[in-house]
């Protein structure tokens, strides 16, 4: 199993953005002294659920300071940025950091960033199939031109071109899926999926189940099928007991969901509902590993016996404490990897 750490930079009530930030790295400097296979960044606008508008630019920065463990962006939100701009930034990070860096990317939400950076709803609704497309072109093909809806422009070389590292074909670029029409997306491209915390192991088996059949569809082989590397976002909380876990998280999580979440305004004025924070905190820490270390073993195991998914991407900020956090994520790498085996 490979095990990183989930980093959304969350603003608590009552701290700074700037102690957000500052435990956002410090998260990915102790995960990779603690053995951590990743670090995925999350970004977001306007909101204290959390506090990195770029996941690349923080990508760059835990790049330089770590040496071995991949960090990859959980996600960048396509709508939001020019497609091209991003390949750029995608190949000139996997060719400076010797191949670690992941590209994640989402349709994100109908939220008012879609307004302040000027790409409009369209973007979200319709247009997602078209950048991701030109995405993927950028990053695999020497020069690329386009005459989509969207985005038109003369044939460009491509520079850097993230293929020129040796033994890869550029960086790996994951989907985070919410809806079968992204599923289907992520499938017919070949790439592997990102599937959110807030999913139990079932519905993750379902989305995998799906990914595979429209796979096959698509002609990709057997062996590229089962070898997709999916990922599933969940929340991590080591602890000498259950209890003592869950009560950390039922502690600080709902201040900053309702704070956070609360947050979001939509482009159009469309209404929207938002999770009872309590009731979320406590289905979290149903579906993932919240508890002492052999939990936390068995509850990954279980997830990946499942759903076939061996790749997890958990949030060890939970407590919102700097101390707690370090804790959390030191415990996690000396008392459950261990246990979990290659």
């Amino acid at each position: 199993m490979r095990v990183g750490a989930f980093v959304l930079s969350a603003q608590f009530p009552g701290q700074g953005q700037g102690e957000a930030l500052n435990r956002a790295v410090r998260t990915a400097e102790l995960a990779e002294v603690s053995g951590l296979d990743a670090v995925w960044l999350a970004e977001h606008h306007f909101v204290p659920y959390g506090v990195c508008p770029s996941a690349v630019t923080l990508a760059a920065l835990l790049l330089g300071r770590t040496d071995h463990i991949r960090v990859g962006t959980a996600v960048s939100v396509l709508p939001n940025v020019h497609p091209v701009a991003l390949g750029e930034q995608a190949a000139l990070l996997h060719l400076v950091s010797g191949g670690r860096f992941s590209l994640g990317v989402g349709r994100g939400g109908p939220w008012v960033d879609l307004e302040v950076f000027g790409s409009g709803l369209a973007a979200y609704e319709r247009e997602f199939p078209e950048a991701l497309a030109l995405l993927l072109r950028w990053l695999r093909e020497p020069c690329v031109s386009a005459s989509g809806e969207r985005f038109r422009f003369r044939e460009v070389p491509v520079v850097p071109r993230a293929d020129e590292l040796i033994d890869t074909a550029g960086p790996e670029v994951v989907i985070a899926c919410t809806s079968p029409k992204t599923v289907r997306l992520a499938a017919e491209h070949g790439l592997p999926m990102l599937l959110g915390m807030h999913c139990g192991d079932e519905e993750k088996a379902e989305m995998v189940a799906l990914w595979r059949s429209h796979a096959r569809q698509a002609g990709l082989g057997a062996e590229e099928i089962e070898s997709a590397a999916h990922v599933s976002a969940g929340v991590a909380q080591i602890a000498d007991g259950r209890a003592e876990a869950v009560e950390t998280l039922v502690k600080a999580m709902p201040g900053w969901l309702r704070q956070g979440l609360g947050a979001h305004v939509t482009v159009d004025g469309r209404p929207r509902s938002m999770r009872d924070p309590l009731e979320y905190t406590e289905l979290l820490c149903g579906l993932h590993p919240v508890g002492p270390p052999r939990l936390a073993v068995d509850r990954l195991a279980a997830t990946a016996e499942r759903t076939g998914i061996t790749r997890f991407a958990l949030l060890v900020e939970g407590s919102g404490d700097l101390a707690a956090t370090e804790e959390n994520i030191r415990r996690l790498g000396t008392e459950v990897l261990p246990q979990l085996g290659p």
